[in-house]
Order: C-alpha cells, then sequence, then structure tokens
C-alpha cells in the first residue's frame, strides 16, 4: 500500500472509529500530506522515516517560521498516523515515541524603561502638587503614592491597593506585605517613597486602609488604579497599552537586576515561592541584551568585513 493510499486508510479510520469531524480529517490530511512532501524529497516514505527524519523535518517547520503550537499540532498528526501504522502492523516501532512536543517560548513580560517610569512618577508628583480642588488634588496625591509604592516594593496590584494603615512600619521605612497564601513579608522603601506615604497617611481620615474607599473590601479596587495610571501614561506621551499596574510591578524586578541586585532577593521581595518565576525578568534582560547587539553591533546587518585583514 502506498502513502497516499496509507492517509486515505487513516482517516477513514479515523471517521469510522473515532468520529472525527470533517475539520479534523481536513486538518490531519494537509498535516500528513506536506510531511509525505518532505520525506518524497529525500526519496523516504512512511515506511523508511525515522525519529531523526521527524526531528529534522520539524527543524524545517521552524526555519520557515511556523508557530510552536502549529507545529505541535503536525507533529500530533504523525503521531496518531505512526500509532495507527502500528496498530495494523505496516510498521513494527513508533518514531514519534520519544520525540518532545514543541513548545511556545514563554511570553517576556512588558516592560518600561527607567526614564518612561521616570516621566510617569515625575508628572504624578508635579500633579500632586497642583493648585487644585481638594478632591482633585486628593485623587491625584493617591496615584502618585500608589505609583512610587508600585514601583519601591513590586507589590502586586491586589497586595497594594488591600494594604492596611498597620503595613506601614518604623516611620514608613518598611512596609508588610500580605501576599499569596497569606505569606507575610518585609520590604523596605526609599526615602521618596517614605515621604509620599507619610504625606498621604495625614490627609486620611480615621479607619483601617491606607487607601479607603467605599465598595467590597472598604479599600480602592484594583479597575480604578489601573483606569487611572493609563490615563496618566496618556498624558505623559506613552501608549496607555503598554502601561497597567503588574507593568510596574515587571518593571520594578527587570531594573533591579539590570543594576546588579541578586536573584534571590528580588525573589523575596517579590514574594515568589519559586525563583524559578523570578527567572523570567532574566531573560528580559538577555533579551535586550540581544536586541542591543544586533541594532548597534558593526557587523549585525553585514557579513565578514571585506578587504584586507590588518
Amino acid at each position: 500500500m502506498n502513502d497516499i493510499h496509507l492517509i486515505e486508510s487513516f482517516l477513514e479510520m479515523m471517521s469510522a472509529e473515532r468520529g472525527a469531524a470533517r475539520n479534523t480529517l481536513a486538518a490531519y490530511r494537509r498535516d500528513l500530506e506536506d510531511y509525505r512532501a518532505f520525506l518524497g524529497a529525500r526519496k523516504l516514505d512512511f515506511s523508511t522515516g525515522d525519529r531523526n527524519t521527524i526531528t529534522h523535518y520539524l527543524d524545517a517547520l521552524k526555519s520557515e517560521g511556523l508557530s510552536a503550537a502549529s507545529s505541535a499540532r503536525r507533529l500530533s498528526a504523525i503521531r496518531q498516523f505512526h500509532k495507527f501504522l502500528c496498530a495494523d502492523a505496516i510498521r513494527g516501532d513508533d518514531p514519534t515515541r520519544i520525540i518532545a512536543s514543541p513548545r511556545a517560548r514563554r511570553a517576556l513580560p512588558k516592560v518600561l524603561s527607567i526614564a518612561e517610569v521616570d516621566r510617569l512618577l515625575s508628572l504624578a508628583e508635579t500633579e500632586a502638587n497642583a493648585d487644585v480642588s481638594p478632591a482633585k488634588k486628593t485623587s491625584a496625591l493617591r496615584l502618585y503614592v500608589l505609583l512610587e509604592l508600585v514601583y519601591a516594593t513590586g507589590m502586586r496590584v491586589t497586595e497594594l491597593v488591600g494594604l492596611k494603615r498597620s503595613a506601614v512600619m518604623r516611620d514608613a521605612s518598611y512596609l508588610t506585605i500580605i501576599g499569596k497564601g497569606n505569606k507575610e513579608r518585609i520590604v523596605p522603601v526609599n526615602d521618596r517613597t517614605r515621604d509620599a506615604v507619610r504625606a498621604w497617611l495625614t490627609t486620611l481620615k480615621p479607619g483601617t486602609m491606607l487607601f479607603p474607599a467605599a465598595g467590597v473590601g472598604g479599600h480602592l479596587s484594583r479597575q480604578v488604579f489601573a483606569r487611572d495610571l493609563k490615563a496618566l501614561a496618556g498624558r505623559a506621551g506613552i501608549s496607555s497599552a503598554r502601561v497597567a499596574p503588574h507593568v510596574l510591578r515587571h518593571a520594578f524586578a527587570s531594573h533591579l537586576l539590570a543594576g546588579g541586585a541578586d536573584l534571590r532577593v528580588v525573589q523575596l521581595l517579590l514574594g515568589h515561592a519559586d525563583i524559578s518565576t523570578t527567572q523570567i525578568y532574566t531573560h528580559v534582560l538577555d533579551e535586550k541584551l540581544r536586541t542591543l547587539v544586533e541594532t548597534h553591533h558593526p557587523l549585525a546587518d553585514s557579513g565578514p568585513l571585506s578587504g584586507d585583514a590588518s
């Protein structure tokens, strides 16, 4: 039975025994026909293609720009097909058995530059000190303090808006943060942030929350903070699509590591249970370094230097 007939037999089995839908069968056909063409170009067929052949096929898909998800789908079709060949004794081995499925690269967190964060902080501070109505002044000061805190500590937004006044320790030089799983961590704050928090405390009426508001929990909602932050970004000339509370958390971690901070220290400050979660920020730095080299290295866009070597 030739390879075309083998594909047809496989599709008939998938339809009759597994009730595969028409679109599913069409996808299997396209994927297997593409693999068959790859084999044919190398004078191979379904009975002779081995593990190395399939690995080379996946490498070829990657070099063509096919996504990891699409490549994984192709491999899945080839796996199912080879299981069928083994079940019908057409092949005695399954070359796909120990081939790892392609994985999509973990998305890197969005990070603002130090200059962009400074623009946000500077504008927020200016607006907090502006001569406006008491209500607007309070709202502007709250946003400035929120912004200072999240960038100074890397808190999660839920930790930030849910802070209690009792979390402010030692003349506002430290904060007690209750993170995931009710785990407590103590983080220091810089002088600028400390002064902002102390100024904010003088505006508050008696109560337990650092950022009180009407509604569930008695504190500011994360949605209100996100909305106000995006509006601030727009006024600062930064695309609002690039700015969110968690982006400032990412900036805190990335900027610390770029400045030489120890990964374990950053892990503790962020409240990560596993250091592997913190390591994603080292990938951000790796990506920025790679882009820097590709953009500015004299050989980035050209081949070896022409002319006589000196």
